[in-house]
């Protein structure tokens, strides 16, 4: 007589070496792909997007939403046009392979002009409560930007002036099809594009989402090339990880 409380259990069937092996392949290349394609880490440099980024802040940047609409991979990460307000990640329009943080404040058809180092934008004064002033109180072309010519200012690449007089209109500076002007939230330290011009379309990388990591960076750690204040910045981080670790800005979204 059958015992139904002695039913035959199954045994789990084992994974198997090369089916282990295709799932951690599989993983790595999800990763990899999010990685190169869709989202990318950064480390922010200078102290020109303070106080909503500071030096040392790590970001990860959405690489496919602010690019092109070929790049539209569903309602994860849906394409959106740049707007003002918008931090944007790009590439130096003069400095081949840096990368600059900024904020969008023209987008193209829009007259750009400072007045006292008020930004007026097509005529209406912007109200920007994430500004700081923090270097030097008056600089005549930074702050009556276009009015007052740089007269020689080295922070000015020398091709932008010319450029800069084909597109302007009764005093303003008009932003170009395909282009953008980004500035600095630290705006009296900032080199923005006050000083090397338009940021171009094909330029731009994307936009910070959120803070992951933030270490208490000296602001001229970007500068040390040198293989040793690498590995000794490296030794620094290790070592001091969790006593300047900035625990309260992690997972921050960037706005």
């Amino acid at each position: 007589m059958f015992d139904k409380s002695k039913e035959k259990k199954t045994d789990k069937k084992k994974e198997s070496l090369p089916e282990s092996i295709s799932g951690i392949a599989s993983v790595l290349v999800s990763g990899l792909f999010i990685i190169t394609f869709m989202v990318q880490a950064f480390e922010i440099p200078s102290e020109s997007m303070v106080k909503t980024l500071l030096v040392g802040d790590h970001v990860f940047v959405d690489r496919l939403s602010p690019t092109s609409k070929a790049a539209y991979v569903g309602p994860l990460l849906p394409y959106r046009e740049i707007k003002h307000g918008d931090i944007i990640v790009f590439l130096h329009p003069k400095e081949p392979g840096m990368y600059v943080v900024k904020r969008i404040i023209g987008i193209p058809g829009d007259r750009i002009h400072l007045r006292d180092g008020k930004v007026y934008r097509n005529g209406e004064a912007l109200n920007e409560p994430y500004v700081i002033h923090s270097g030097p109180s008056y600089s005549p072309y930074r702050d009556q930007f276009p009015a007052v010519p740089p007269d020689g200012d080295s922070n000015v690449n020398p091709e932008w002036p010319i450029v800069m007089r084909q597109h302007l209109k009764d005093g303003e500076l008009v932003v170009p099809p395909d282009s953008f002007f980004g500035m600095g939230d630290n705006r009296d330290v900032s080199l923005d594009s006050r000083f090397w011009g338009f940021i171009p379309r094909e330029n731009v990388i994307g936009r910070p989402l959120f803070i992951y990591w933030s270490f208490n960076t000296p602001k001229d750690q970007y500068e040390r090339t040198a293989m040793a204040d690498r590995i000794g910045f490296l030794v620094h981080v290790v070592t001091h990880f969790f006593g300047e670790t900035r625990w309260n800005r992690m997972f921050h979204l960037v706005r």
